[in-house]
């Protein structure tokens, strides 16, 4: 494995890169790491590095000579010309480095080419780095670091201790977290007590088949408790899904209202007007709010006529025939309440759970106050009720009394047209889901 690094501060790599494992690999001549600094290709005699940014601001930028001279040296050319390996460069604008990519960067060096790894400092590099070399940016996280020789680290272990050979035993890497898209098992080992705490019998049970199936569902539960977002890209058999299902998790739903409004809602000529009743709508959307347990749906029209017409509609499916023949869709009509107005639905909610809740109202065309991350943990504490419009969409006699407005969900998008029902229930997992 060969890897090289460049940086202004190479001392930096002194203590880490002869430590534990690393060090142990490099003495065996299982890796080599070398060191170039760009501030031995400076020209000019105060070995300069850096200068002030074109258009003004704070901080300093690398200077482009320097570094371009020390990436030539080794080897590489320009993009889409032969090059000496791929070309790392630690930054927060980077594709960020999971255990995939870890893995991905293990095969190119255990396949022999070497890893050049570039260490930003000040604000960063010269944007036409990028034109010059093919360059990759790569971080390790959101957060600002003094520099990417950390960074640079994190990726060097990461992958170095995937390839084989490295940790002496190949099964440790495949059973550590995130290996497959889970957090590892928790370990232990003697003394058997230690202050009154006991190593789980089944551990000492010498039962290897009843260690395995305990060590999967430790590390399904350490997931979902810890790191819920990794679960979606993870390769989960039956039992594995059937486990999970019982675990206790965090139901945002419970606090979480929804409102399919009739009025006031634009029409095409973008008047306020009140709008008929869609059975679609109501089914779906009561269907959507059911699976995310949400607490309660409402369907707000003034008009009589529509409100009876909704009452008939829930009477045959909770109590009538509808009910006998399909006792799914009874359960979820079963959430549906009718209410006059939006600010009627705000009462119901107010005498429910003793709290006014927030009124959310979302949007194809507008500017958007919340986020769908915000509104989550808002539903942590308190009722939440989203507002979603029929017709050509909310009023602005409404949306102007809200406490805030979702962003559209295709806001980058040059066709918006969702019908509500599919609109709903894409919000209603990005706030409510499992995820």
């Amino acid at each position: 494995m060969q890897i090289r690094i460049v940086t202004l501060f190479p001392e930096f790599f002194a203590g880490p890169l002869q430590a534990g494992l690393l060090g142990r690999a490099r003495s065996a001549g299982k890796l080599s790491v070398t060191l170039h600094n760009p501030r031995d290709k400076a020209t000019d005699r105060h070995k300069t590095v850096d200068d002030s940014p074109y258009g003004g601001g704070p901080g300093m930028v690398m200077l482009l000579p320097p570094l371009a001279a020390t990436l030539r040296e080794l080897g590489h050319a320009a993009p889409g010309c032969d090059q000496t390996g791929r070309l790392l460069l630690m930054s927060p604008k980077g594709r960020v480095l999971d255990q995939p990519f870890a893995r991905e960067l293990a095969e190119e060096l255990a396949s022999g080419n070497p890893l050049t790894i570039v260490c930003g400092r000040y604000e960063g590099f010269d944007a036409r780095l990028d034109t010059i070399f093919p360059t990759e940016h790569v971080s390790i996280g959101d957060y600002v670091l003094n520099g990417g020789e950390t960074a640079a680290l994190a990726v060097i272990e990461s992958a170095a201790r995937l390839v084989p050979g490295f940790m002496g035993h190949e099964e440790s890497g495949d059973e550590e977290s995130f290996s497959g898209s889970l957090l590892e098992y928790p370990h232990y080992t003697r003394p058997e007590i230690f202050e009154g705490l006991p190593v789980p019998e089944i551990l000492r049970s010498g039962d290897h088949g009843r260690i395995a199936a305990w060590r999967r569902r430790e590390s399904l539960a350490a997931t979902a408790k810890i790191r819920p977002d990794l679960l979606r890209n993870a390769l989960l058999s039956a039992e594995d899904e059937e486990y999970l299902r019982t675990l206790p998790r965090e139901h945002v739903g419970k606090n979480l209202f929804c409102a399919l409004v009739h009025y006031p809602v634009l029409d095409k000529d973008e008047k306020s007007v009140a709008v008929s009743l869609t059975n679609l709508d109501i089914h779906d959307i009561a269907r959507c709010s059911c699976t995310y347990g949400l607490g309660g749906y409402y369907v707000t029209t003034p008009l009589e006529d529509q409100l009876q017409l909704l009452r008939n509609l829930l009477a045959h499916w909770r109590t009538g025939a509808g009910a006998r023949g399909n006792a799914d869709r009874a359960q979820a009509l079963g959430i549906v309440r009718p209410a006059t107005s939006v600010e009627d639905a705000v009462t119901d909610i107010t005498e429910r759970t003793g709290r006014r809740p927030l009124v959310i109202a979302t949007s194809a065309s507008g500017r958007g106050t919340a986020t769908f991350a915000g509104i989550r943990d808002k539903a942590r504490h308190q009722p939440v009720l989203l507002l979603f419009g029929t017709g050509q969409g909310l009023s602005p006699h409404l949306t102007d009394s809200c406490d805030a407005m979702l962003p559209p969900l295709a806001r980058f998008s040059g066709y918006i047209h969702l019908s509500v029902r599919s609109a709903g229930a894409i919000v209603l997992d990005r706030i409510a889901g499992d995820w």
